[in-house]
């Protein structure tokens, strides 16, 4: 079976991956399970570039087949903070239940209305003989009043789809898995694959 390396360590996002790029035919392994220790300086001014530069970095080791993503979470009334900043919003090493509270204190009083965001994730794949190709796609959301659901990681608690509906930390896996951005991405990338 084919190897594809998903440029993470993230065992949250892997089980997602697998579970939508099942059925491609690869056997798909984290950095990790791989063998693959790198230090990848994400420097990009977008999520595409980032996601390139992950990708790009694991395959100039491995030489085979290589994923990596970039996502974050925008919100419109923080002038689309945190952005490509999300994972290193107030520090690489602050927990996210502290930069959800953090944000949610940021947007104490802002009306329903303004409290438009979204979820994006760029996916680029090199290939074995360095062609890259990029996607990108986005969860259109708001930003809740409150951290609800122990499901997902990251910003999931405080992300709705719609404010009267669950936050996106308590939705099961599969539906998740149908409305996330980087499952979308994912999709769109699987095209390629087979």
């Amino acid at each position: 079976m084919k190897k594809l390396i998903f440029a993470t360590s993230n065992e949250g996002k892997m089980k997602e991956v697998r579970a939508i790029l099942a059925g491609t035919g690869y056997e798909i392994l984290s950095m990790a399970e791989a063998g693959i220790e790198a230090d990848i300086e994400e420097n990009g001014a977008t999520f595409e570039e980032n996601a390139k530069i992950k990708a790009q970095a694991v395959h100039a080791i491995s030489h085979t087949l290589v994923l990596a993503d970039d996502s974050g979470l925008e919100i419109d009334h923080l002038d689309k903070e945190p952005g490509v900043h999300s994972s290193r919003y107030m520090g690489e090493d602050t927990p996210y239940q502290v930069k959800n509270a953090r944000l949610l204190e940021r947007m104490e009083g802002v009306p329903k209305e303004q409290r438009t965001a979204r979820f994006v994730c760029a996916v680029a794949a090199v290939y074995e003989d360095g062609r890259c190709v990029t996607v990108r796609e986005a969860m259109e959301g708001y930003i809740g009043y409150e951290p609800k659901g122990e499901n997902g990681f990251g910003y999931d608690p405080i992300f709705y789809v719609d404010l009267d509906g669950p936050s996106n930390a308590q939705l099961p896996m599969e539906e998740k898995n149908q409305l996330s951005h980087r499952g979308k991405a994912l999709r769109a990338m699987k095209k390629g694959l087979l």
